[in-house]
């Protein structure tokens, strides 16, 4: 599918901004006063300012709010209620911690169990669609949940958690990758399928002559030497690279580990979208 840079944007820096009020939320990272506001700044601003991102991606961002209304049967809603009571729920903390006063610890892990559920919900839009083999097994919200635990932690200053939680998310980021390559066949979509023909169906022209919203949105191509690439620096400078940095630990190394996680965070998504084959590319027998 052709990634597109709003969506990447979202998911990455909403994962990790809801992923550090986790650890905030519990009582990794002790601050007050001044600190503690701009700690939980950057979780909001990060929170925040990838679910705006997301809107770019709508046809109608106006129209953004409509959205809401469609818990029963959408994730994308049920991923906007979560994001709302998470960020409500984390307010009294961030407000606690700010004026140096208490809150129960039940409402602290309330709060960050919210924040964990928006994440899954987050993941659920992609594991839901069938059309996307290469998304909808068990191991997506998994990579989601991961990746935001352990760029929460490493933002946290967590050097323990987040050397082991980035050990889990490389093996998590493998796993998926040599999962992900077969799951296309394995669905067991064909050509005869996607036309409604019988027997063993060709292409002999495309069905129209010139480009539409599902070539350009649904059937991205990239190179294989790329992906491989990218596969590497993705692995390396997400999980492998910070991992090291973690356990040497120190403020300032852990805080250029978070620059190096979100550099293959950023590559990791991208390829997310970019090697996700839609099986509408069977109609144009582009798979």
């Amino acid at each position: 599918m052709h990634p597109a840079p709003s969506v990447i944007i979202f998911s990455v820096l909403s994962g990790l901004g809801f992923g550090f009020m986790t650890f905030m939320a519990l009582g990794f990272l002790p601050l007050t006063g001044l600190w503690a506001f701009w700690a939980w700044a950057v979780g909001y601003a990060l929170a925040v300012g990838g679910l705006i991102a997301a809107t770019a991606h709508l046809g109608n961002p106006q129209r953004a709010l409509k959205a809401f209304s469609q818990w029963r049967s959408s994730w994308l809603s049920r991923e906007g209620w979560a994001a709302v009571l998470a960020l409500f729920a984390m307010a009294p903390i961030a407000l606690g911690d700010w004026l140096g006063f208490g809150v129960p610890f039940i409402w602290c892990g309330l709060a960050a169990g919210l924040a964990v559920v928006t994440v899954i919900c987050t993941a659920m839009i992609y594991t839901q669609i069938k059309a996307v083999p290469r998304w909808h097994h068990w191991l997506t919200p998994v990579m989601f949940v991961v990746f935001s635990l352990a760029g929460g932690a490493l933002l946290a200053m967590q050097a323990g958690p987040s050397f082991v939680l980035l050990l889990v998310l490389a093996v998590v980021m493998l796993v998926l990758n040599y999962v992900g390559d077969g799951q296309f066949a394995r669905a067991g979509a064909t050509m005869g399928a996607a036309t409604g023909l019988q027997g063993d169906v060709s292409v002999f022209e495309q069905p129209h002559t010139g480009g539409n919203y599902l070539l350009r949105e649904m059937i991205f191509v990239v190179g294989r030497k790329h992906a491989r690439k990218l596969r590497m620096i993705a692995v390396l400078c997400a999980a492998v690279v910070p991992a090291l940095m973690a356990a040497v630990g120190g403020v300032w190394l852990m805080l250029a580990a978070v620059g190096v996680h979100l550099v293959g965070a950023f590559a990791a998504r991208w390829l997310f979208f970019a090697e996700a084959e839609h099986v509408v590319g069977l109609y144009y027998g582009k798979r």
